[in-house]
């Protein structure tokens, strides 16, 4: 005799989770492994999210690869293959969550082409339902009414474009919209902005355009990818060293391996190592040596095909790409939802609106050496979290007035820069612990 088909969950009883690239596989795997109920929103129609070159969203090009190592990034229930590379590309990584969405059985949460148009508590109240309306395609909406929310689509996707005074008669574009190379054949190009994406993408021009120069603004540290042959976020001991010991430390081995990159044109960074980002590249350093690529200061105006730089040189361009990185994006929920402050939600633990008890965001970190496991740690503790608030224990009580209070320091004594890309950046190990620490205290 065949079984019954279990009735479906009524949605006001599911958390609608949005996004299918790493941090919303992660929040599925989680939800899954405590049978918390859920519904999947992915507005492309896989998974992958950024690493999914095919999808429209991503911002990811075919030169991209990992800038951290693949054991340093992995998720460590599912770690890559050993034939996969060191610093896997996009395709590898597209296949990597493909797999792992496979081998979870995680797709069939989802709706994928189902785009999230607006998020909204139905009362004022902390436990209030969110009514969810997405666009399922051809125009129809539908809305329904759940438990919580988990936003997870990600922090790479809507681009950062700077205003520059006067007009340019060129291409001016932004590094979201560039794909192949091919781009700058025989043009004089200008990248604007030294980041990893912005050296990636200078390193490819120098094999297709007829010149090309890069913009800065400050001083960068240059990381070499390898370090007597071992991926450099590999080496160093497993217990933390004190901020300044290791800012001092691993900017002298940067000069052992780099040089100085005073010498190649750069400006002298005004701040010390680990306050912001690090460039992974030292290929660049290689090409700026050999004069494939230049220099140049801050742009002060644009002026049809010349650009006039802050020092008061000047040069004549056919393409501006600008390397500026990208905001903050949720634009399906205001943001006072989301305690919005300055640059960026001010969240506990960079998870947790205050104000709620069931929306959280998955992702909304930046720290060098995170990766995706630091991601699954945000979403054990979420999915923790709905667990023992829907069991009524006393442990998510104590979170709750947790997140009311003051977040805990997580810049693990590191003084970041002042700037939107670095209002969500934290100390990998100071992050990774208190996450855990919390996690644990629900288990």
């Amino acid at each position: 005799m065949s079984q019954p088909v279990p009735a479906p969950v009524p949605t006001h009883q599911q958390i609608a989770l949005i996004g299918a690239g790493p941090s919303g596989l992660a929040g599925a795997r989680n939800l899954q492994k405590l049978g918390i109920p859920f519904q999947g929103f992915e507005a492309y129609e896989d998974v992958g999210g950024l690493w999914n070159i095919g999808n429209p969203r991503s911002t990811v090009y075919q030169s991209a690869h990992l800038i951290s190592s693949k054991r340093t990034t992995e998720f460590a229930e599912f770690p890559m293959a050993d034939e996969v590379a060191d610093y896997p590309s996009h395709a590898e990584l597209r296949r990597y969550f493909s797999d792992f969405a496979d081998h979870f059985d995680l797709r069939r949460h989802f709706r994928f082409a189902t785009r999230v148009l607006r998020v909204e508590p139905v009362t004022e109240n902390a436990a209030t339902l969110w009514r969810v309306s997405v666009d399922t395609g051809g125009g129809r909406i539908e809305t329904a009414d759940y438990k919580g929310v988990i936003i997870a689509n990600g922090t790479l996707s809507e681009p950062s474009m700077p205003r520059f005074e006067g007009r340019f008669n060129g291409e001016l574009r932004h590094t979201s919209a560039y794909k192949h190379a091919s781009l700058f054949q025989d043009k004089r190009v200008l990248v604007v902005g030294a980041g990893n994406s912005g050296c990636d993408i200078a390193v490819d021009a120098v094999h297709y355009a007829k010149s090309v120069d890069i913009s800065v603004r400050r001083g960068y540290y240059f990381v070499p990818k390898y370090i007597f042959g071992k991926p450099a976020d590999t080496l160093g001991g497993k217990r933390p060293l004190p901020a300044w010991i290791k800012q001092r430390l691993d900017a002298k081995v940067l000069q052992w391996f780099t040089g100085d990159p005073v010498r190649f044109g750069f400006p002298k960074p005004d701040y010390r190592m680990y306050e912001s980002h690090p460039v992974v590249n030292s290929l660049v350093l290689h090409h700026i040596g050999h004069g494939d690529i230049g220099v140049r200061a801050d742009i002060a105006r644009l002026d049809g095909d010349t650009v006039h730089f802050k020092d008061g040189t000047s040069r004549d361009y056919d393409l501006i790409l600008c390397a500026t990185g990208y905001k903050l994006h949720y634009p399906f929920i205001d943001r006072t939802w989301l305690n919005w402050q300055g640059m960026a939600p001010k969240l506990y633990l960079n998870i947790f609106a205050p104000g709620f008890d069931n929306l959280a965001v998955l992702g909304m970190i930046e720290a060098s050496g995170i990766g995706w496991q630091g991601r699954y740690e945000q979403a054990e503790l979420v999915a923790r979290y709905f667990k023992a608030q829907s069991q009524g224990r006393p442990q998510a009580a104590a979170l709750r007035e947790a997140k009311a209070g003051p977040t805990p320091d997580l810049s693990g004594g590191y003084k970041y820069l002042k700037l939107e890309r670095m209002a969500y950046y934290v100390n990998k190990d100071s992050y990774r612990r208190a996450v855990r620490e919390a996690s644990a205290a629900l288990a």
